[in-house]
This record gives structure tokens, C-alpha cells and sequence, in this order.
């Protein structure tokens, strides 16, 4: 063969190799995306949501299996209705255990049955009005703020090690009237704002979606008083368990990226 057909020669199996190459490196990727995107979705799919607090997520919901009333008829209602008919395909499940008038201590004394038992995969976690008001009525040390974030670390401590890849929601307790003024604050405003401040830095600490409701609410008074939204300090009307809903749906799909449908 001559020496520049040999070249020529040389050159082109150089070239078919190099494509070979490429080709190959392109099926890898191409063979590891549907499997990366299945093992995504299969952590999508079939999860179980949790709800625990107090009566504002309690709803009056029922306690069987009355598929229609016992998510309750709050924010848990308006998130599972309408995450529910828009991905059934997941096979999504939602459970309500606010449970109505319920502290801190309650909570933790029924986690083992009503939490850690239903194995939730996203739990959602929203306490402490009621430890404030029974904290100024009774001034008991067991409803401090002190022993209120004990409390919540230990439940908190207790589910992660149940399931390590559980994502936690901790939504903040809120009040309405709500003063930055703190000589015209009311002693529950006072007491919830310092429950706040340890929500969020529960939330930083065990890597949570914090969800900031007074936020919501103090921006709505800018659009209607507040009888509109919360009825008699603590509890929010039906209109305000819509923005209660709408917040933890848009704080939620940061992370669970499916529900920006929702958003």
C-alpha cells in the first residue's frame, strides 16, 4: 500500500475509533438518565404525607376512614384535593393528625402512634399556639419555650432516625393583630414571635422547608382586615386557610419539584 493511501487509511480508522468512542460515551449517558429519572420518580411516587399540629390542621376532620372528611376541612384539605387530582398518577397519600387543642407534649406523647407508625415520607409540622396561650394562663415550665424546643428536637430526633431521607416541612405558628412595635405587642404575639425564632432555627438545623405563615398573613392585612382571615386571633377563616395552602405549596415544590404545577 502506498504511503499516502496507508496515511489516508490510518487517519480514517483514527476517526471511526474517535466516534466509536463518542458514540459509546453518548449511549452511557443516554442509558443512565431513565434510570437516574425513574429513581427520581420512584422517590416521587407513593409518597405518604403527614400533617401533625393543632386544631387549625386538625379541621374537624373525622377520626375514621371517611375518605371524604378526614383530612379535615383546613389547609390539609385544600393541599390534598388538589395534589391529589392533579397527580394520580403517583399514588399519592395524605393523613391528618392535627389533633384539636393540642401543645407540644400532646404531640409528643401520641408521635409513636400517629407518626412514626404511618411512616411518612414528607411531614409536615406546624405546633405552638397553644403552647403559648397555655404558657400565659398557667405559667407552666413544661410549655416554656425552653421546654418546647426540647420537646421539639426530641421528636424531630426521633423521626429522622426512623427514616434519615425524610423531608421535614416546619411551618410557623402565627397570630393576628401582629405589631413590629413591641411596646404595643399583646403578650401572645410576644410569646408566639419567640416560638417562631425556634422553628426557624429548628428548621436550619435539621435541614427543613421552613414555611413562614405570619409572613402571609401580615402581607394580606395590607389587602383585607383581619376578621377576614383570621376569625379570632388563632384560627383562619376559609379564606385564610387558602393562603395557608398556597404558601406551603409554593415553600414545598422548592423541593419536591413535581408540585410547581401547583404553584
Amino acid at each position: 500500500m502506498p504511503n499516502n493511501q496507508r496515511r489516508v487509511f490510518i487517519k480514517n480508522i483514527a476517526l471511526l475509533s474517535v466516534a466509536s468512542s463518542v458514540f459509546t460515551s453518548e449511549k452511557l449517558i443516554a442509558a443512565g438518565e431513565p434510570t437516574n429519572q425513574n429513581q427520581s420518580k420512584s422517590k416521587e411516587r407513593d409518597l405518604v404525607f403527614l400533617f401533625q399540629g393543632d386544631s387549625i390542621t386538625d379541621g374537624n376532620r373525622t377520626r375514621n376512614d371517611d375518605l371524604n372528611n378526614n383530612t379535615g376541612h383546613g389547609y390539609v384539605f385544600s393541599i390534598a384535593s388538589r395534589v391529589g387530582a392533579d397527580f394520580p398518577d403517583r399514588n399519592l397519600k395524605f393523613i391528618n393528625r392535627g389533633n384539636s387543642g393540642s401543645d407540644i407534649n400532646g404531640m409528643s406523647d401520641r408521635w409513636q402512634h400517629d407518626t412514626l407508625e404511618n411512616k411518612p415520607d414528607v411531614l409536615s409540622i406546624m405546633i405552638g399556639i397553644n403552647d403559648s396561650n397555655y404558657y400565659l394562663h398557667a405559667k407552666k415550665e413544661s410549655n416554656s419555650v425552653q421546654a418546647y424546643e426540647a420537646t421539639y428536637r426530641s421528636i424531630l430526633d426521633q423521626v429522622k432516625a426512623s427514616n434519615p431521607d425524610i423531608v421535614l416541612v416546619l411551618c410557623e405558628s402565627f397570630t393576628l393583630p401582629y405589631t413590629y412595635t413591641k411596646e404595643q405587642q399583646t403578650p401572645l404575639q410576644a410569646d408566639v414571635m419567640l416560638r417562631q425564632d425556634v422553628v426557624k432555627k429548628l428548621a436550619v438545623d435539621y435541614n427543613a422547608i421552613f414555611v413562614p405563615f405570619q409572613d402571609v398573613f401580615n402581607k394580606a392585612l395590607e389587602r383585607a382586615p383581619e376578621k377576614y382571615w383570621i376569625w379570632d386571633n388563632v384560627h383562619p377563616t376559609v379564606a385564610g386557610h387558602e393562603l395557608l395552602a398556597r404558601e406551603w405549596l409554593k415553600c414545598v415544590s422548592k423541593k419536591l419539584k413535581f408540585l410547581k404545577k401547583e404553584v
